[in-house]
């Protein structure tokens, strides 16, 4: 189930945005719960903002008009602009009705009225020098009549970006970079942020950009009203360089940090790095850098026994010759422990595997003749039947068609011989000469 968040402290803030200098009739902040969320609004106030702390996750509130409208979150005029979150509502209001106004709602139990006349943001300046990879610490808040504002669920409210813009000076690396954001400022009490909900809102700022001059712009804005603040300032290179170094030999599995450290911006007696080797098989291996006496300086790595890719994150802990305590973030560093070749074999090794070699060749070379003579005879027994096999076809062939001819011959002497006989006239000579036949 959602645990309810409820605070004993609550505040409706109720900020005057005038375009000339106005005296409200405001009520006190200690009758602000005896007169159950009721507060006046003189006719001499052209623009007001109240900040609503609500129960957590409860619906917006409804706004009571001194005539008895009523305005909603989802309805309401356009020269009203509302920003409802999840703790509290920011409504800003132009030209407003004057008199009592009344707020309907989960208003967190002894919330006060406060009256302010404008607000606005107040940033910390970026340091300078400020360097790539550094972790930057800055603050900035919301402030009403030179007092921070404080609200629980502020942070649900209002939307901080940070921006660098490249100031595009010929030379710098962020040349034509153009603009881009990095970042943005949370109250919620999680990263850099001390607590939440205290009204201080601090940054997550990526420096790891190109090293140039920039704007700074920061930008805090919802629904209802937006601030910015602009400064410019330079990205300078990262004053400590790490680079790996391999061993001489491949198998000692031992490598080296050149380190270089910029003894103008840094104190070299209060630089410390860290090295954190991640290997193979999840290992892990910690080593700490400090006694830095020389600006250029060789560090020995502890040696590594398993073979594999290996990668190396940095960090760096120093103070700055102006006094400025920094905290850096290194380029990571990546070598490889590859496994030595094997050695050279003896001439004893290379003997005996030239003989191996030899007789396995004589082998395979008697193999093959055996393989070669069996399929020759093989493949000349098999042509040897076929072609015996169509001999005797064709033997039998002959002898068919033999047959068949002497049968054809045969029967035909017998026709010549029919036909012949046919032919013969069985007629005596003397019945052609017999008178008789004449009569």
């Amino acid at each position: 189930m959602i645990k309810r968040v409820t605070t004993c402290v609550a505040a409706i803030l109720i900020g005057l945005l005038l375009s000339r200098i106005a005296i409200a009739d405001v009520i006190l902040s200690s009758q602000a719960s005896e007169l159950k969320n009721r507060f006046r609004i003189d006719h001499m106030v052209d623009s007001v903002t109240l900040l609503i702390q609500r129960e957590y996750g409860s619906a917006p509130v409804i706004v009571v008009q001194p005539d008895g409208s009523k305005w909603y979150a989802s309805r309401h005029p356009e020269s009203v602009k509302w920003m409802d979150g999840l703790t509290g509502d920011m409504i800003t209001i132009e030209n407003p009705m004057p008199g009592p106004w009344q707020l309907i709602g989960r208003v967190v139990e002894g919330s006060v009225i406060d009256k302010v006349s404008k607000l606005s943001i107040d940033v910390d300046p970026i340091p300078q020098p400020l360097y790539q990879g550094e972790r930057l610490k800055l603050t900035t808040r919301l402030i009403g009549d030179d007092e921070k504002v404080r609200l629980p669920g502020l942070d649900y409210l209002m939307s901080w970006t940070a921006k660098f813009i490249s100031d595009n000076n010929p030379g710098d690396e962020n040349f034509a970079a153009g603009s881009f954001i990095v970042g943005n400022y949370r109250d919620n009490g999680e990263k850099l942020d001390e607590t939440p909900d205290d009204g201080v809102f601090t940054s997550k700022i990526n420096l790891t950009q190109a090293w140039g001059g920039y704007t700074l712009q920061v930008d805090a804005k919802n629904a209802v009203l937006e601030r910015q603040y602009s400064e410019a300032f330079t990205l300078s290179t990262r004053p400590i360089n790490v680079e790996i170094v391999a061993p001489e030999s491949a198998e000692a599995g031992r490598w080296d940090l050149h380190l270089t450290v910029d003894a103008n911006e840094l104190l070299l007696s209060q630089t410390h790095i860290e090295a954190e080797i991640v290997g193979p098989a999840g290992m892990r291996l910690l080593e700490s850098i400090s006694d830095i006496a020389e600006a250029d300086s060789l560090f020995h790595l502890k040696p590594v026994n398993d073979f594999g890719s290996y990668r190396i994150k940095l960090t760096a802990v120093s103070t700055t010759k102006a006094g400025r305590e920094i905290y850096l973030t290194l380029p990571e560093l990546f070598f490889n422990f590859v496994k030595p070749p094997e050695p050279p074999p003896s001439k004893e090794e290379l003997a005996a595997k030239a003989e191996q070699q030899a007789k396995k060749a004589e082998d395979s070379a008697k193999q093959d003749a055996i393989f070669w003579l069996i399929t020759i005879n093989t493949v000349l027994l098999i042509l040897g039947i076929l072609i015996l096999l169509f001999v005797r076809k064709r033997s039998n062939l002959k002898k068919a068609l033999a047959a068949t001819q002497a049968r054809i011959d045969k029967e035909s002497r017998q026709q010549k011989m029919t036909m012949e006989l046919d032919e013969i006239d069985l007629m005596m000579p003397e019945d052609f000469d017999d008178p008789k036949a004449g009569n």
